[in-house]
């Protein structure tokens, strides 16, 4: 089963009157037509603009995680998480199928979540170590977490349509939290390219030449600075590829440019 909008869940700010994009155009229009970041997230988390991530997000929702079975799952997409007028934005791939998918906010409720809210507690960017759900007090310190993907999607792989489609939901939320943003996280090489068509749509001017993707890269950006950090996916902090050292770095590394340490 899938949570309906106005049920009740923790954050959803989603009602039966909120207004579903079905297509790539009505996505557009309805990110564009958002007066506020509230209405924006209502907006995302109703969306169907994308039939095979609809498909999947559904299905893992009413089959579930042997783990899970007796919880009710969101199984709808996932708005931005955390300050309206940030100071550092953290940019991930797409909600995960048990994760966010199942308890209907970022990170939350799996393994990668467990390393990104645990850095940033360790340096002093959120109020508690765990995420486990929407309703567990976590409360993030200037910090907004969001991603360039809305829906949890196969294999963890949106499509480039896919991809495009959602950006626009990015594009507008840059555009309301861009203006107080010093630093941002980038979680991963996908995130790294699907940020600045973003940037570029919400009237952000990019340098002329950007770095590839790595860790620890950075890049100036119209007076901000942007990092890359290995994304922290199972497959890179079970592997050591990422290690808690290596996170906290970055993480403290984008404090100190936002002026928060």
């Amino acid at each position: 089963m899938v949570v309906p909008p106005g049920s009740g869940w923790p954050g959803d700010a989603a009602t039966s009157r909120t207004p579903v994009a079905r297509t790539p155009a009505e996505v557009a229009e309805l990110a564009a037509s958002a007066a506020a970041l509230s209405e924006l997230g209502a907006r995302v988390t109703v969306c169907r603009a994308c039939p095979r991530l609809v498909q999947w997000r559904e299905q893992v929702a009413v089959e579930k995680r042997r783990a899970f079975a007796d919880e009710e799952y969101w199984g709808r997409p996932i708005a931005g998480f955390g300050a309206e007028q940030p100071r550092i934005l953290v940019l991930g791939l797409a909600p995960a199928a048990h994760g966010a998918n199942r308890t209907g906010r970022m990170f939350t409720g799996d393994r990668s979540g467990d390393w990104l809210y645990a850095a940033l507690y360790r340096v002093g960017l959120a109020n508690q170590p765990t995420s486990v759900t929407a309703a567990d007090g976590l409360a993030l310190r200037d910090v907004r977490i969001t991603a360039p993907v809305r829906c949890a999607p196969p294999a963890n792989k949106p499509t480039p349509e896919e991809r495009d489609t959602c950006r626009t939901w990015l594009v507008r939320e840059l555009h309301f939290g861009w203006p107080t943003v010093r630093s941002v996280v980038v979680l991963g090489a996908f995130g790294w390219a699907a940020l600045w068509p973003a940037l570029r749509g919400a009237g952000v001017l990019l340098p002329a030449r950007l770095p590839r993707f790595g860790h620890g890269v950075e890049a100036e950006v119209a007076g901000r600075t942007v990092f890359g950090c290995y994304h922290v996916s199972q497959q890179n902090t079970f592997t050591g590829r990422l290690t808690e050292a290596m996170l906290d770095d970055v993480l403290r590394r984008a404090a100190h440019a936002a002026g928060l340490s």
